[in-house]
């Protein structure tokens, strides 16, 4: 614990040390105390550069980057205090000083300033160049990387946690190499600093030898000029060593070790080119004048590690070579047939709605996820993946839903803005929109007019919302679609686990997984939940020992679920219903006959129209009072009554008596079809 305090604290603590060490004098034995510190901690950040497995293990660097800047200017500053105050800035600083200029001051000055250009013209402008481009090109990639994550979890191929991992894997990159973007600047103005503290350092030494302490031009040229070499000498080696850490971060590329490591293998993965490189060393030894030893020495070098170098595996050779063969080219059946596969559920982003998916401020995948959980609690299905993708070919500010590959909804969400929906949008800025669920005019504004869009009494919707209400309101009406063969064995795999009686019962003896399919589509296209499967399958399996007729055990289910089917239209414990006249319903019933695709009502035309312009009238006028009535009818006459319904465009949902007798709510007669026209007799 104390261990862990200690760490808490020592950056802090050390960076507000750096800030009095540029303001209170220091002794010289801490000068040099620190002067070595700095040296050791610089070299030890190129050592970690260099060990590293990517760039990521050392994302800190940014950071430790300015303060080690921060370090060595301080010591800088400190350094010059001491050097124009009394002439003396430490023993390391004077070794460095008279080990480097040895005499001459030309000498000393000319070293410093090659190191100068070495970091900051070769070094520290390429890290510099490096780190700009690798910034830019993660954050273009950053949109791309977290769709093919969706598109992973969405294909079931990872889970939640490594698909998080993932994310943060991205967000932690990118928010790296921006942060090595700027800071290599700190590097470039570290090197100019330390040219413009030399001069200093030369320019006041000088004058303060002179001047204040009466040295001769000479004696004050000769040891100020030592000291201020030796002081840039022991600034710019760890800057060196600091900029060369800073390319070696930046130019890092996807390798599987450390540098060394990399290296070292990929410089001898070739024996050819070692042997190659080893014979020219040596044949340098024939052209007249130059020294014979060292080109013998590194070309036997190299000789010698291209023979210590093992020959590839002839079998593994052939093994790879067999496993690139039996590699799938581009154009082979089993590629094309993986491009050929058309997702059941697909939602398509124009390129400038991909903010939408990004982690950093869109949580729309987020609640796509949240909708896949809805949908199974509402519907009774398991809502398959939707791959969200983005496509080039959809115009600027639009989406679509696309079903089997084919569009089932498309809508407009501009970026930057917010969907007001009501009556008085005048005032605000935006252009005009829909509701794409209920077709409501509303009006797309600024995002910053949120608050003011609803003080004027609109009701304000974001752009996620809008997409999910819509993706959520294509899965409810296309359900039956999205439920396939595979679908339904899981589902019934599910309940044999808990209900295994009922399930061997049903399937295979009675009924196939194709005929059960067909039945919960039929329901789902009806807008019957299948939660209650056990109560589904139960039915299914009485009325399949009398006849496995389609209609029949559509009828048998829904009656199973009557109650429920009823409770979903029942509002404040009150159904409101529309009933059928008993001559028209005996009419009908009698009119009934048996087809391949189902029982159909041989009526005329005329009073086929007659009966779904009146039953459409009543609900429109029931519907414009705030209530959803449903039409209630024989068990016979459902489902070929709610089929002739439907042709007429009439959205009306059609109850059979028995449905209606189970539920507890209290029943309201609200009018009569009683399907007369002009010209009956």
């Amino acid at each position: 614990m104390k261990d862990r305090n200690l760490s808490r604290f020592a950056v802090p603590i050390g960076v507000i040390g750096i800030i009095v060490m540029m303001v209170v004098p220091l002794p010289t034995f801490l000068l040099d105390l620190l002067i070595a510190t700095n040296i050791t901690i610089a070299l030890l950040v190129l050592l970690v550069s260099m060990f590293v497995q990517k760039p990521l293990e050392f994302s800190v660097f940014p950071a430790l980057l300015l303060v080690m800047t921060l370090f060595r200017l301080a010591l800088n500053i400190s350094a010059t205090r001491l050097v124009l105050r009394d002439g003396d800035a430490g023993k390391v600083i004077h070794a460095f000083g008279d080990f480097v200029v040895g005499g001459s001051l030309v000498i000393g000055l000319v070293i410093f300033l090659i190191l100068i250009i070495v970091q900051m013209i070769v070094v520290t402008k390429g890290a510099e160049r490096v780190a700009e481009v690798g910034a830019r090109f993660t954050l273009d990639a950053m949109p791309g990387k977290q769709m093919a994550i969706d598109a992973d979890l969405n294909a079931g191929l990872i889970d939640d946690a490594e698909a998080k991992r993932r994310r943060a894997e991205v967000a932690a990159e990118a928010d790296f190499y921006g942060a090595m973007d700027g800071g290599s600047k700190f590097v470039k103005g570290d090197a100019i600093a330390a040219i413009i503290i030399t001069v200093i350092n030369l320019v006041g030494g000088f004058a303060v030898g002179m001047l204040q302490q009466g040295l001769s031009p000479a004696d004050a040229m000769n040891v100020y000029s030592l000291l201020t070499v030796g002081d840039g000498l022991v600034s710019q080696i760890p800057a060196l060593l600091l900029s060369v850490s800073t390319g070696l971060i930046t130019t890092r590329s996807a390798t599987s070790g450390d540098m060394g490591t990399s290296v070292t293998a990929q410089l001898g993965q070739n024996k050819l080119a070692l042997r190659i490189a080893g014979g020219a060393a040596l044949g340098l030894c024939i052209i007249p004048g130059l020294p014979k030893v060292p080109f013998l020495i590194i070309g036997a070098t190299v000789l010698l590690i291209a023979q210590r170098i093992k020959e590839p595996d002839p079998e593994e050779a052939a093994a790879a070579a067999v496993a690139d063969v039996e590699k799938p080219s581009p154009d082979s059946p089993e590629q094309l047939l993986g491009e050929m596969r058309v997702d059941p559920l697909e939602l398509a982003l124009s390129p400038d709605l991909v903010d939408l998916v990004d982690t950093n401020g869109g949580d729309l995948l987020d609640r796509v996820r949240a909708l896949r959980r809805k949908m199974a609690l509402e519907l009774g299905i398991i809502m398959p993946p939707v791959r969200t993708r983005d496509d080039l070919d959809l115009p600027l500010s639009s989406y679509a839903i696309r079903i089997s590959g084919v569009d089932a909804g498309t809508g407009q969400a501009p970026p930057g803005t917010v969907l007001a929906i009501g009556d008085s949008l005048q005032a605000l800025p935006g252009r005009a929109g829909v509701e794409p669920v209920f077709g409501l005019a509303g009006k797309w504004v600024p995002a910053e007019l949120h608050y003011q869009a609803e003080l004027s009494g609109a009701t304000v919707v974001d752009r996620a919302s809008v997409i999910i209400t819509h993706l959520a309101e294509i899965v409810r009406t296309n359900a039956s679609r999205l439920l396939g063969r595979e679908d339904v064995r899981s589902l019934t795999e599910m309940v044999k686990r808990t209900h295994p009686v009922v399930v061997e019962e049903l399937t295979p003896t009675l009924l196939s997984l194709g005929q059960i399919q067909r039945v919960l589509q039929a329901l789902l296209d009806e807008g019957v939940p299948i939660r209650d499967l056990v109560r589904i399958f139960e039915s299914m399996s009485l009325r399949a020992k009398v006849s496995a007729e389609h209609d029949g055990l559509v009828e048998a289910a829904r009656s199973a679920l009557g109650p429920a089917i009823a409770a979903q239209y029942a509002a404040g414990g009150r159904l409101t219903v529309i009933t059928l006249d008993p001559m028209l319903e005996q009419g009908l019933l009698e009119a009934l006959r048996p087809s391949e695709t189902g029982a159909f009502m041989a009526i005329d035309g005329l009073r086929a129209e007659a009966i779904v312009s009146e039953a459409g009238r009543l609900v429109e006028a029931a519907e414009q009072s705030g209530i959803t009535p449903v039409l209630a009818c024989s068990p016979q006459l459902r489902l070929p009554l709610m089929r002739l319904l439907r042709a007429g465009s009439r959205r009306v949902q059609v109850l059979s008596y028995s449905e209606i007798s189970g539920s507890t709510a209290q029943i309201e007669t609200m009018g009569v079809v009683n399907g007369a026209y002009a010209g009956a007799a």
